[in-house]
Parts: C-alpha cells; sequence; structure tokens
C-alpha cells in the first residue's frame, strides 16, 4: 500500500461515442466475453492494491447505467462517475475536479488489457521520476511525409514509441497543466504532451503490444483473441 503522499487515484475516460466502431452503442459498453469492455478495465484497477480511488468520466446519458454497473459489479473503489466534456482533455479536466489523491493516473476505458504490473511501474516511474506514461517500441518505419504525399524524412525507428495508457502525474501538475491548456487554447493528443507543455519531464514504461485500445470492429475481434488466448493459459 502506498504511503500517504503517494496515494494514487485514477481518472478513466469512457465519454466517447466510437464513431469507428459502426455501432449504435458506444464502444465502451460493447460485451466482451458476455461483461462490458469498461467493466473490464475497472476491475483491473479495482484489483490494483496501489489504486485507492476511482472517477468514471462518461457521456452524460450513460452515467446512471455505469453507477449501476458499479453497484452490481462490486466496484467499490469508485467514488464519483461523472459526464464528460466534447473532448476527452476536457473530460479528463472535470475528472481532476472530482479527484484529491496527490498522484493520479489517466486511462482509457476502452484498454481492457491493462494490467496490474502496468499499474505498478507506471506508479512507480512516476514516483521517481515525477511523470510517466505506458508505451511501445514502434514496429515498422515511420515516414514523414508533406502535404503532397512525398516522403520528407525517415526518422531512426529505435527513438520512436508507441504510446498507450495509463499515464501517471502529479495531480496538481497535470491540472496546472490542463489549465495553461485551456488559457492558450491549445487541444493535445494525450495528457502528456499537456505536462511537457509545463517543462515536466516523461519518463517511458515499457508496456504490451496486447494493451490495445479498442476501437476498431478488427480490435474487437483482436480483444475476443486475446481473452480466449489467456483465458487457455489459466490467467486472469
Amino acid at each position: 500500500m502506498a504511503e500517504a503522499n503517494q496515494q494514487v487515484g485514477a481518472i478513466v475516460v469512457a465519454a466517447g461515442r466510437g464513431t469507428r466502431m459502426g455501432s449504435k452503442e458506444s464502444k465502451q459498453y460493447l460485451l466482451l466475453e458476455g461483461k462490458p469492455i469498461l467493466i473490464h478495465t475497472l476491475e483491473t484497477f479495482q484489483r490494483q492494491p496501489l489504486i485507492s480511488n476511482i472517477v468514471i468520466v462518461t457521456g452524460q446519458p450513460d452515467v446512471e447505467r455505469c453507477r449501476e454497473w458499479v453497484r452490481s459489479y462490486g466496484l467499490d473503489k469508485v467514488t464519483e462517475v461523472i459526464a464528460g466534456g466534447s473532448e476527452r482533455q476536457e473530460s479528463v479536466y472535470l475528472g481532476l475536479q472530482a479527484i484529491q489523491t496527490p498522484w493520479v493516473l489517466v486511462h482509457d476505458g476502452v484498454r481492457p488489457f491493462v494490467t496490474g504490473k502496468h499499474i505498478a511501474d507506471c506508479c512507480e516511474a512516476a514516483w521517481a521520476d515525477g511523470a510517466s506514461v505506458l508505451a511501445v517500441p514502434v514496429k515498422d518505419t515511420v515516414k514523414v511525409v508533406d502535404a503532397h504525399a512525398f516522403v520528407e524524412s525517415t526518422p531512426d525507428r529505435r527513438s520512436l514509441w508507441a504510446i498507450q495508457t495509463p499515464q501517471a502525474f502529479r495531480r496538481s501538475e497535470l491540472l496546472e497543466a490542463h489549465e495553461k491548456a485551456r488559457r492558450e487554447g491549445f487541444l493535445g493528443t494525450d495528457d502528456s504532451v499537456l505536462v511537457e507543455r509545463i517543462g515536466r519531464r516523461v519518463k517511458v514504461v515499457e508496456g504490451d503490444y496486447s494493451n490495445i485500445k479498442i476501437t476498431t470492429p478488427e480490435d474487437l475481434d483482436y480483444a475476443e483473441f486475446v481473452r480466449t488466448r489467456a483465458r487457455s493459459r489459466g490467467e486472469d
């Protein structure tokens, strides 16, 4: 268990509509082995001893059903279920208002294959270095392309990492970063880029390629495969 000044809360963001999934239902509520994707995600944070409380940020129409799931699945670490904003960044900012732990993890609700080790590794790195993100080395060659579809350069693949969640920060610094972005009208692609803008270095923690963000029907097919493989190995 973390000491008082190391207590960690989690903001799980599940407010997106997921138009790329091509379904009427939001992607975080689609079933994976008979259980909503979001619940698989939340149960991992529920089991992790380092996490003291969880805030779910979802769409306004989905607040009540999420609260009901919290009760029915026994997710007693969930202290708040709140409505998010029109952008993910706004949803995280609202989540920060509902959590008071010195440290905070931000995680995508549609990454159900996060593990307790991922969470612990991000916490340890953040405590040591101030901020951390889970990531994996890029496998493919990446090209920088101009507006006319011509290659401009080829970055060294060894320096490229694909960023995942969770991402871990001091709550005070993440709040400062979000408020600076709001004042300046800056919209980032993740929370770490906001923290980078206030001068904080962010430590990269190696994760796992299976920690996918489920956004397309193909991702859901892969998720079913991962769950089946884990079950055959006797893994949770």
